[in-house]
């Protein structure tokens, strides 16, 4: 058996620029490094330690699957999706190596995808959401699709503050075509956001030096 894939979801942002942008870069991103090791797996750790092995996972913003594949032995089933077609075949060829048989991998963009209400028990998103128009959108249709009690985990980018020179490139980026959409905002900003949307943050975290805040949310 191999990992499940779905056919392709209805989604006009499928063929956006941000799609396209990940596409040219999926092979290059797949041979890069994590940068902080040690944090990726603390993380991994508090992720695991919310998981059951009957549980529905969804993860928005998949990449090239390697979260989702070490997570599948965890839980009943994941949902990968992402916006790039050329990042869901690197994730495909990893699940198949390895015979995971437990994830399916979905293209959709992040932004307009949707799910029945309470379809999940843990939705996970990972240096994704800095990387969305409206995030609000995104997080009110994570808690939609939650089950009550469900859990969203995330670790997001959180650039306010830092990096100033780079609110200025990332529009020029955009405009070439070498730089995705990025939002700035900070951690603080973020947990409001979630708090809004009718989340009770459980642990928030931001690692040394990483510029991310990594935050376990329950559904009340």
């Amino acid at each position: 058996m191999t990992a499940q894939k779905s056919p392709p979801m209805a989604s006009t942002r499928t063929n956006s620029p941000s799609a396209k942008f990940w596409d040219k870069n999926a092979d290059r991103y797949s041979k890069s490094t994590i940068s902080n090791q040690a944090a990726y797996e603390k993380k991994l750790e508090i992720t695991q330690s919310y998981f059951t092995p009957d549980m529905d996972v969804l993860e928005l913003g998949c990449g090239t699957g390697s979260t989702a594949i070490i997570h599948a032995p965890f839980v009943k089933h994941i949902r990968a999706v992402d916006i790039s077609q050329k990042m869901l075949e690197i994730a495909q060829d990893k699940a198949e190596k390895e015979n995971i048989t437990n994830v399916t991998f979905d293209q959709a963009a992040i932004d307009t995808f949707t799910a029945a209400d309470q379809s999940y028990d843990i939705i996970m998103t990972h240096s994704v959401l800095h990387l969305l128009d409206d995030k609000e959108v995104t997080i009110a249709n994570i808690h939609q699709m939650l089950k009550p009690g469900g859990y969203f985990i995330s670790s997001t980018v959180c650039l306010t503050g830092i990096m100033k020179l780079l609110q200025l490139v990332v529009p020029i980026g955009r405009l070439f075509g070498f730089m995705p959409l990025v939002k700035f905002f900070s951690a603080k900003h973020l947990e409001k956001s979630i708090t809004n949307a009718g989340f009770d943050i459980i642990q928030s975290w931001e690692p040394k030096k990483s510029h991310s805040a990594f935050i376990v949310a329950r559904k009340i």
